[in-house]
């Protein structure tokens, strides 16, 4: 219960911490409380055994990671503009792929060397170190206007904000819809397949397979880092729309592959694929975001939406998936995630046009 408090919480703060993102200007302050929340979550875990004080000690985590997303995307696309706003977002998720490598390394060799405490401690450090760069944002700098995708209008010879559009009309928004539907879809073929690769591996290689299974990860996210600062530099050129489809389409040959091998090296090769498709994901999701949110001024919403979409996915994916594969076995298992996937892919591709420059899309 305690563990899955964080997982829970996160997916039930997405939207509210994405309408107060956009409502709010002091989005510096923002990130710094989530760091906060997460710093006293540490110290509620070392100080206290009572469940009750875990669950909330989790609550505070899930509250953090449901604020730093959007508040991050808000910042970067308030200081860079919409035009600049692509690449800078291949940047954060490249850095932020390698700061996750870079914490699972030290953190790991901490607990390693000194116990399983230093988990806590090393997240208490890092979420300390991540306030830093804050301080050097200035504030002034921020087009706050821009940061939600609101657009100014003449007034006279002075310019004022807009009105943000209904959040009924944002519901009823086909591309919106879609894509999210499409979001859905790909953590549901998605979320599962690491969990199955590490059952899988426990089961042929029971000696070595915490060890094969660090590499998925490790290996996974070097591949992101690369994946994602790549993409900055063909977003404009290529379109969304073709970059995306790729993410499900190395998402399907992966699932394939997994169905197919048994052998320990052969999972790790193959989880590379991973990187690649979850790297396209982190960056493309939220630059699409941006392009379907231009003009509402409901943009960290809808980014609070994505994490919701995300969240429903991947436990979807978990729960009928972990169902599959013990009825009918880890091939089945993949096999129907392939198919899954093969949806997402048929949606995103027929029902959703290319959104950057598209006009204003149709509601329903």
């Amino acid at each position: 219960m305690a563990l899955a408090t964080t997982g829970i919480a996160g997916v039930l703060f997405q939207i509210p911490s994405g309408m107060i993102v956009d409502a709010l200007r002091f989005k510096r302050s923002l990130i710094v409380f989530a760091c906060t929340c997460i710093i006293l979550s540490c110290v509620i875990l070392l100080s206290q055994t009572s469940l009750y004080l875990i669950v909330a000690a989790q609550s505070l985590v899930g509250l953090a990671i449901s604020i730093i997303p959007p508040s991050i995307a808000a910042i970067t696309l308030g200081l860079v503009g919409k035009e600049l706003f692509p690449l800078r977002v291949s940047i954060n998720e490249s850095i932020v792929h390698a700061g996750t490598l870079f914490a699972i390394l030290i953190i790991g060799i901490l607990a390693q060397f000194y116990g399983h405490a230093w988990i806590v401690y090393g997240t208490i450090m890092f979420s300390i170190l991540a306030l830093m760069p804050i301080l050097f944002i200035n504030p002034k700098e921020i087009n706050y206007a821009a940061a939600r995708e609101l657009p100014l209008i003449q007034n006279g010879n002075d310019e004022a904000q807009a009105a943000p559009i209904a959040l009924i009309k944002i519901a009823q928004t086909k591309s919106i819809l879609i894509f999210f539907s499409a979001v859905i879809v790909f953590h549901f073929a998605n979320a599962a397949q690491l969990p199955l690769v590490g059952q899988e591996l426990a089961k042929i290689n029971p000696d070595n397979d915490s060890i094969f299974m660090a590499g998925c990860i490790v290996l996974a996210q070097i591949v992101m880092v690369g994946v994602a600062y790549f993409l900055g530099f063909i977003i404009d050129k290529v379109g969304r729309k073709p970059i995306f489809l790729f993410s499900f389409i190395f998402l399907i040959l992966r699932s394939l592959l997994f169905s197919i091998t048994e052998n320990s090296f052969y999972l790790l090769i193959i989880q590379l694929l991973d990187g690649i498709s979850a790297g396209i994901f982190g960056v493309m999701s939220v630059v699409i975001v941006s392009d379907l949110a231009s003009g509402t001024g409901r943009f960290n919403l809808l980014l609070g939406a994505l994490g919701l979409c995300v969240g429903l996915g991947s436990s979807l994916s978990n729960i009928i998936a972990g169902f599959i594969t013990k009825m009918y076995g880890f091939q089945v298992g993949f096999i129907s995630l392939s198919f899954i996937a093969f949806i997402g892919l048929v949606i995103y591709s027929f029902a959703l046009k290319e959104t950057h420059g598209s006009p204003e899309p149709e509601t329903l």
